[in-house]
């Protein structure tokens, strides 16, 4: 399943890339592509919107919503 994973705190790419490398190294996660401009994380996965939250605020992030990724753009 798509998610789009909306957070405070990514400021740059370093802190987009430590997002990224986090999410991937769960089990469940196939994909994890961060946008530090827009404060967005696309994430292709089988996990729960909890565990993915907890990983997010492991990498130092706080997370202000998860949803299901709809279309290209969204």
């Amino acid at each position: 399943m798509k998610r789009v994973i909306e957070v405070e705190g990514m400021c740059c790419k370093r802190c987009a890339e430590r997002a990224e490398r986090k999410l991937c190294l769960l089990d469940g996660v196939s994909a994890a592509k961060a946008n530090f401009k827009k404060g967005i994380i696309f994430v292709e996965t089988t996990l729960s919107d909890e565990a993915l939250s907890a990983c997010i605020a492991d990498a130092g992030f706080a997370v202000k919503e998860i949803r299901e990724r709809r279309g290209i753009f969204s």
